[in-house]
């Protein structure tokens, strides 16, 4: 929902943590869950670490509202069900996290949301799609090369995501 945005990224930023850049992330150097090179996308040229440090809740999160919320249209969306989304978004893409609800949903996950896709969201009992989401998001982390090392966090976050979901929709 259009008023969610700002409660959904501040928990999304719990999520993502400060600076880091651990050798065995693909995404390399990253902070505040944004990566190098998304954010030399965004800003139209090369940073170094010194400008990644610097990063703040308050310079990311347009790039966060446009690139994922709005990807994942979490303002159409219903409670919950948007911050689930979005934080998903954040952390593997908005057409992954999309695919991923399509799955959830049984349509075809062909990564846009358009008015099938919207209906179907609409017509689901929110807390059987959360449980759903949810799962489908375990399997896809489960399924990556890294499990091994970032596995427990993911797994973590997955949970916590879920419950914060369903508390957003009661």
């Amino acid at each position: 929902m259009k008023q969610n945005f700002r409660q959904a990224l501040q928990a999304v930023l719990k999520h993502e943590g400060g600076f880091s850049n651990h050798p065995k992330d693909p995404g390399g150097m990253t902070n505040l869950g944004v990566t190098k090179r998304v954010w030399e996308a965004w800003v139209g040229h090369p940073v170094g670490e010194k400008e990644m440090r610097a990063l703040t809740p308050a310079t990311v999160a347009r790039l966060y509202k446009r690139q994922y919320w709005d990807a994942v249209k979490g303002d159409e969306l219903p409670t919950g069900l948007d911050y689930l989304m979005f934080d998903f978004a954040v952390n593997a893409g908005a057409g992954r996290a999309i695919r991923t609800m399509q799955k959830a949903l049984g349509t075809t996950p062909d990564g846009v949301i358009g008015p099938k896709t919207m209906a179907a969201i609409k017509a689901a009992d929110p807390k059987d799609l959360i449980a759903k989401f949810s799962m489908e998001r375990e399997l896809f982390y489960k399924a990556l090369p890294t499990f091994a090392t970032f596995g427990r966090g993911w797994l973590r976050r997955v949970d916590e995501s879920k419950s914060q979901a369903m508390t957003l929709l009661a």
